[in-house]
């Protein structure tokens, strides 16, 4: 089975961004061993575990932006480029900041972003806590460490009035172990269930996964 475009359909993804996120799949197994980048090392499982894995929030992300005139998406400590690149692949009209510390991985994401001739990404090398505020609409981020009270507080700080940070995790009654341990001063959230094709359902490996989108509001 081809698990991309099948995956980008079941998403609602256009399949004119397949070629784009095949190059991206390509140059991450090229790069891979070099910078350390995903632990995956085929391509179908990269395709499933990582691109659609990203994209499961597209439907959600795509309603949260048409909120905003010309909304400002940051990818915080983006790492080998998820979820931003493949989000930024599939929403050209929408600019992304890659928000990344070290500088190995922010040479990779450069040539991602040449290779792919991504007008509407820009690659910063720096931390969050470093990021000026109030700068961003959504901040999107993969978050399989746990939400502590410094992070959410410095990744709020760097929103908008009215931004939303948006993070992948897991499962949802860690989420709201999680959550409850932020205390009294615990941010208004939402539990969004995602549907990853090959991952959450009909998974590519025999083990179903859980996937859920926490939207947390400033």
């Amino acid at each position: 089975m081809d698990f991309l475009p099948e995956g980008l359909k079941e998403l609602g993804i256009p399949a004119e961004f397949k070629e784009k996120l095949d190059s991206y799949i390509k140059t991450l197994l090229e790069f891979n061993a070099k910078f350390d980048l995903i632990n995956s090392d085929s391509y179908d499982e990269t395709a499933v575990k990582h691109i659609l894995d990203s994209l499961s929030a597209y439907p959600e992300l795509k309603k949260l932006a048409a909120k905003y005139e010309k909304p400002e998406f940051a990818d915080i400590g983006s790492g080998a480029g998820l979820p931003g690149i493949p989000l930024a692949i599939v929403f050209p009209e929408i600019h992304f900041t890659l928000v990344e510390r070290m500088e190995k991985r922010c040479g990779f994401l450069n040539e991602v972003k040449a290779r792919l001739n991504l007008a509407n990404v820009t690659i910063e090398e720096n931390q969050a806590e470093r990021l000026e505020q109030k700068r961003f609409d959504i901040c999107v981020f993969r978050a399989f460490r746990p939400l502590e009270k410094k992070m959410t507080h410095v990744l709020r700080r760097i929103l908008k009035d009215g931004g939303i940070l948006a993070a992948y995790k897991a499962k949802k009654d860690k989420i709201e172990e999680e959550m409850q341990a932020l205390g009294k001063n615990m941010p208004e959230y939402e539990v969004l269930p995602l549907t990853v094709p090959f991952l959450t359902e009909n998974p590519i490996d025999g083990e179903i996964r859980e996937r859920n989108l926490v939207l947390i509001k400033k």
